[in-house]
């Protein structure tokens, strides 16, 4: 059974919450996302906007988080999936940053392998990607079960413990003023990826 959120109840918190909160860059981001992933749904069926809203009401209740963050948040799929150049953004440089670091772009002769360890060591650079694939990643590996076949999972759960986990463990020396955030993040990834393997029998290594 597919859990069905409510997207006008996420809609009107965060509007709510980003105006109290003087966001000027997350109110710009919140209703140009849901108006360019109009007509765009989820694998589950549920419409696009969904993703980001949640993902953006979960940043909402971390310590730490930026009006930037959350604009970049809101706006990470939209260049990559409606076909939007990261220029005609409305929001500022340090966004329209996040959300190229979120956008994976293989270099000329570079293997697949080698553009996803670039790819997660490269959000170390940036922080308004880092909390957002972290919170991307929990709510991707969230809605899974029951939804895409194994062997996207198996992938996901493999990328999630050898690249992107040991990538926001580093992130806590670089930004120091997330660690409440990224610790919170780093354990709901753990609970769920791990939760993942074991129900498909994934065989994951761990450092001794």
């Amino acid at each position: 059974m597919v859990y069905k959120y409510n997207e006008e109840k996420m809609f009107t918190f965060l509007r709510g919450y980003l105006k109290g909160a003087k966001f000027k860059e997350s109110e710009k981001a919140l209703g140009y996302a849901r108006e360019k992933h109009l007509g765009q749904f989820r694998d589950d069926g549920q419409p696009y906007i969904i993703h980001p809203l949640f993902m953006a009401c979960y940043a909402a209740a971390l310590h730490g988080i930026t009006d930037d963050m959350i604009a970049t948040i809101l706006l990470h799929d939209v260049c990559e999936d409606c076909g939007i150049p990261l220029s005609a953004l409305p929001v500022n440089e340090v966004v329209r940053r996040g959300v190229r670091h979120m956008t994976i772009a293989p270099y000329p002769g570079e293997e697949k392998l080698e553009t996803k360890r670039r790819y997660f060591n490269e959000l170390l650079e940036c922080r308004e990607a880092l909390i957002c694939k972290g919170i991307d990643r929990y709510m991707n590996l969230s809605t899974m079960e029951g939804v895409v076949d194994e062997e996207r999972i198996v992938k996901n759960v493999h990328e999630t413990h050898e690249l992107l986990m040991p990538v926001l463990k580093r992130a806590k020396d670089k930004w120091p003023e997330l660690s409440d955030a990224l610790h919170i993040i780093r354990t709901n990834l753990r609970v769920q990826y791990l939760t993942l393997a074991t129900f498909h029998h994934i065989e994951l290594s761990f450092d001794e």
